[in-house]
């Protein structure tokens, strides 16, 4: 396609683990010694498994990945730790080469891969923007004429002429991200260094991003902030452990990583360790489906029932039971609690089963998760994060057949319309 400007084409990177060099010519004859005579690696820390032990084994970090990006396209990569996002975009940057297949670029790349990425320490903030666009290919007019603009953005004016080693961390990815932005690259690659910025420059970031490939420029962006690759990206990849997985809209992809990275084995949480320095606490939470039998999906608009089982090591009275529903980014989308509903749990000693009864769950099509929480009022006993996660599925509801979607929204709510044209 001719607007495609990045190809990748059957990538694939491969580390071979083991002796590399200990940075120093005299420790590395130490080594090769030790190795000669069959003795261990006198350089392994204690703990470590024997450096010599590993040779001849590698690792695929990426292994025959293949994808295109359209020219203006704002894509996210998204995958767990390992899953060789930072490898994919050291490559497209040329930071390293490839074992095998093809990468093929059309214009210029801006790379903020790592905190400082391109800054000489002992250079000040000014002589380091210069440096910094020398890399990606500028000319010093180019720099001058883009250099005010690139110092109001990142907010270091007042240390713009100290040497950067003195910087924190947070005033290093500022100014390093204000340089890869605003000298005009092609395509724009930003690694999870937005991490460490406040809120109020992460949107500032999250904007600039925006307006380049609003300009038509290309931007990859890796981030394990989901609402930031939802804002941001129109389509997004999906890489496990070194493989391709998936290539669509963003919020598809988002919803497929949270099903890989967040299904809980039986999808309940199972606690039966007793705990004797903790008064009460929850020792299983089901799902449960119209059957009551434990699930892990629902349809919208069905009955839902949660199990909650839990111990105590003394009697407590009135126990209180709340469970909150919140999505993959982490915003609540309801509440229940027996204290809320009026309803008086009796006293317990040995603790038991409470069962939340839901008529028509009304959420629209997508990943939810669960939280539970365990008091009596006064003192909270047991609050368990990310109890259990679970999917809402599709479900014809409206007399058309159409089904609903969360593009527009998180629940949905039976209606009806009247007419009084006039």
């Amino acid at each position: 396609m001719s607007n495609t400007v990045i190809s990748v084409e059957h990538l694939t990177k491969k580390y071979d683990l083991g002796v590399i060099g200990t940075g120093t010519l005299s420790r590395d004859l130490n080594r090769w010694w030790a190795r000669l005579r069959g003795a261990p690696d006198p350089y392994t820390r204690i703990g470590q498994q024997d450096h010599f032990e590993r040779i001849g084994e590698s690792i695929l970090a990426l292994d025959d990945v293949s994808f295109n990006v359209a020219q203006g396209e704002a894509l996210g990569i998204i995958g767990k730790n390992g899953a060789g996002k930072s490898t994919l975009l050291k490559i497209l940057s040329r930071v390293t080469a490839p074992t095998s297949g093809v990468v093929k670029v059309k214009g210029r790349i801006g790379s903020l891969l790592e905190v400082g990425t391109g800054f000489h320490p002992e250079l000040t903030g000014r002589e380091n923007v210069y440096l910094n666009g020398a890399i990606l290919g500028m000319r010093k007019e180019e720099v001058d004429r883009k250099f005010d603009e690139i110092v109001d953005f990142s907010g270091v004016e007042k240390f713009i002429d100290t040497p950067v080693k003195r910087y924190s961390s947070g005033m290093y990815v500022r100014l390093a991200f204000a340089v890869a932005a605003h000298l005009d690259p092609e395509i724009l690659v930003v690694d999870e260094v937005l991490a460490v910025g406040d809120a109020e420059f992460q949107k500032k970031c999250l904007g600039k991003m925006g307006d380049v490939a609003g300009e038509g420029r290309t931007v990859l962006f890796v981030s394990h902030n989901m609402s930031m690759i939802e804002v941001l990206c129109q389509n997004a990849i999906l890489l496990e452990e070194g493989k391709f997985i998936n290539l669509s809209n963003a919020s598809e992809i988002i919803n497929e990583y949270q099903k890989r990275v967040e299904y809980n084995n039986g999808n309940f949480f199972d606690s039966r360790d007793f705990d004797e320095t903790k008064t009460a606490f929850y020792t299983k939470i089901n799902l449960l489906g119209k059957e009551k039998n434990p699930v892990n999906s629902i349809p919208m608009g069905d009955d839902l029932t949660i199990q909650l089982d839990f111990t105590t090591n003394q009697r407590i009275k009135s126990p209180k039971f709340g469970v909150r529903v919140y999505n993959p980014l982490k915003q609540d989308i309801v509440s229940w609690s027996s204290e809320l509903s009026n309803y008086e749990m009796p006293s317990t000693v040995n603790g038991g089963s409470v069962y939340l009864n839901v008529e028509s769950l009304n959420l629209l099509p997508g990943l939810y998760h669960l939280a539970v929480g365990l008091s009596d009022g006064y003192q909270s006993y047991n609050y368990v994060e990310d109890a259990l996660t679970f999917e809402v599925t599709q479900k014809v509801i409206y007399p058309t057949g159409r089904l609903p979607n969360n593009k527009r929204g998180i629940i949905f709510t039976p209606c009806n319309w009247e007419i009084d044209y006039q």
